[in-house]
């Protein structure tokens, strides 16, 4: 029985969307899910929501913010039985091009966080999403007439860095954007064979490590509504 999220396997879904915040996947439930969904978790208030969308079984986890807070549920989805597990978040943006409430449909995710080489015994590894559900997400993306981005991003382990210069670093190399989670789902997904993949939606433009520009409030709902179709699209496909 996992310690974080008191559910039998039963309880979920095989696939799974799964947001840093809790009220993010209550919003989730209430707003895409066919009426009748259940609440399955509020062990520490990490909301989970178990329903269907369109008829089909589909589950919402909250993860916290962090590789080491999402990889405590991310363990405890697969051992209750996920086998898709779609993270949907919003990130920053580095890349020139970007605006806000963009799509990032990430293909790997760069670890700058140490807890994700602990996953590997310290061995290199590139986390990496399931190229089925990446070839979904754009497809869906650009039906939907989002503007959608396809590339690397990087899962930091701070949110207030002080390396200088480490945001231009990493966009010089070619990173779409910054979040704090999509390695640790990626590594867990290679190790455990399960499906996964990151979609965010850009709610900073980053210039540097003390200047980024922030959304409002009416252009995160644009994005993150229109994320969370493609999300929810791809969980049942």
């Amino acid at each position: 029985m996992p310690i974080h999220l008191r559910a039998d396997p039963s309880d979920y879904a095989p696939a799974v969307l799964v947001p840093g915040d809790p009220r993010r996947a209550k919003y989730i439930a209430d707003t895409f899910f066919d009426p009748g969904f259940r609440l399955v978790n509020d062990e520490r208030g990490a909301l989970g929501f178990t329903g269907t969308f369109q008829g089909k079984p589909i589950s919402v986890q909250s993860v916290g913010m962090g590789c080491a807070s999402a990889g405590i549920y991310y363990n405890e989805l697969i051992q209750l039985g996920a086998q898709r597990i779609i993270r949907v978040g919003t990130a920053g943006g580095l890349a020139p091009g970007l605006q806000m409430a963009d799509t990032v449909v990430a293909i790997s995710a760069t670890a700058d966080d140490p807890v994700v080489a602990q996953m590997t015994q310290g061995e290199a590894h590139s986390p990496t999403a399931s190229w089925n559900l990446v070839e979904l997400a754009v497809n869906r993306g650009r039906e939907l007439g989002a503007r959608v981005h396809v590339g690397p991003i990087v899962s930091s382990g701070l949110f207030y860095d002080p390396r200088q210069g480490i945001m231009q670093r990493w966009a010089d190399r070619g990173h779409l954007a910054v979040e704090m989670e999509a390695a640790m789902l990626y590594t867990l997904g290679a190790i455990h064979k399960v499906e996964t993949l990151c979609v965010c939606t850009i709610s900073d433009l980053i210039t540097d490590e003390n200047n980024a520009e922030r959304i409002s409030d009416d252009d995160m709902k644009i994005g993150v509504d229109r994320m969370m179709q493609i999300a929810c699209d791809v969980a049942i496909a």
